[in-house]
């Protein structure tokens, strides 16, 4: 593309850090301020992820479910829409922030304005399901933005990969009947959520689960993702979505797959690789879940050197 930008695009806000969890939740903080100390160094064309409008949300969740977390929202201290998921003051600006973030990324990079870009936001999101908040999760930033590079930009074909230990059940159930997008999740299973089991493929057939059993490593992963990127290769997507989420690292606190850096750096490598053919190269990643804090910055920051390299 004559224009194109070398550099990766980093979408990120302050107002993350405004999104308070109770003392001990491991979505706490400092997860968004590791990630941003982590990619400080690097050559990234740095922009605001933008508040979205209520209609981005609407994409994918009914107007009664935001206005059921709109009412939820406290004025000051934390209330509760789910066993583990929480709202504070500042919930709900960073939610449509993560979902904003997500759909300017995919504005910029369909624009040229970079070939891929990472969005560092929180609260995650692809554990939100239709009409039900729950895993940390609010909205469905990622689904979302698919549907906008769909029905917006006019997009035929949009792949979204999640390599999340858990399930992505939330986009699942988002993306459901949507024939235009395929959606690959890899998780660890038996883990929360419970679902993801591989008989599930959607109305049409378009939903790829790969369930890894907990200790199975690195090897168990590579094994499984091969074959589900030249699926998603036969599907010819224009765009490639990633929900990266860093818990299947062996140091994180909630599961046991055993992943090292390396792996997330192949995998980021494959899908790079797989947009290199089949979309120009357009991908943009957005930051899910990942909780031992030395881990996800390490991870965090190896999937962002692979896209900066390979967005030059």
């Amino acid at each position: 593309m004559i224009g194109l930008s070398v550099a990766t695009l980093l979408f990120t806000h302050t107002d993350f850090l405004d999104h308070v969890e109770p003392p001990g939740h491991p979505e706490q903080v400092a997860r968004i301020a590791a990630v941003t100390q982590a990619l400080s160094g690097f050559d990234l064309i740095r922009r605001d992820a933008p508040l979205a409008e209520e209609s981005e949300v609407l994409r994918c969740h009914p107007p009664e479910y935001l206005a059921r977390i709109k009412a939820a929202l406290p004025t000051r201290g934390w209330s509760q829409v789910d066993g583990d998921t929480y709202l504070s003051p500042g919930s709900l600006k960073a939610a449509l922030r993560a979902v904003g973030g997500a759909g300017a990324a995919v504005d910029a990079v369909l624009a040229g304005a970079a070939r891929n870009a990472f969005v560092a936001a929180r609260p995650p999101g692809h554990h939100a399901e239709t009409a039900r908040a729950m895993g940390f999760c609010l909205f469905g930033a990622v689904a979302i933005a698919a549907r906008r590079a769909l029905d917006h930009h006019g997009l035929s074909r949009v792949a979204v990969l999640d390599f999340d230990v858990h399930h992505g059940n939330g986009t699942q159930d988002l993306l459901w009947d949507e024939g235009r997008v395929i959606f690959v999740s890899s998780h660890q299973m038996p883990l929360y959520p419970g679902t993801g089991l591989a008989s599930e493929t959607g109305a049409q057939g378009q939903i790829v689960n790969l369930p890894l059993r907990p200790g199975s490593g690195g090897g168990a992963m590579r094994a499984a993702w091969t074959p589900a990127l030249a699926q998603v290769r036969a599907f010819a997507p224009e765009l490639i979505l990633i929900s990266a989420g860093f818990d299947a690292h062996a140091d994180d606190p909630l599961a046991q797959l055993e992943w090292e850096v390396e792996d997330f750096v192949w995998l980021t490598e494959a899908i790079c690789d797989l947009a290199d053919h089949s979309c120009g190269g357009r991908v943009v990643s957005v930051l899910e879940g990942g909780y031992d804090l030395p881990a996800l910055a390490a991870s965090a920051a190896a999937h962002v050197d692979v896209l900066l390299r390979r967005g030059e």
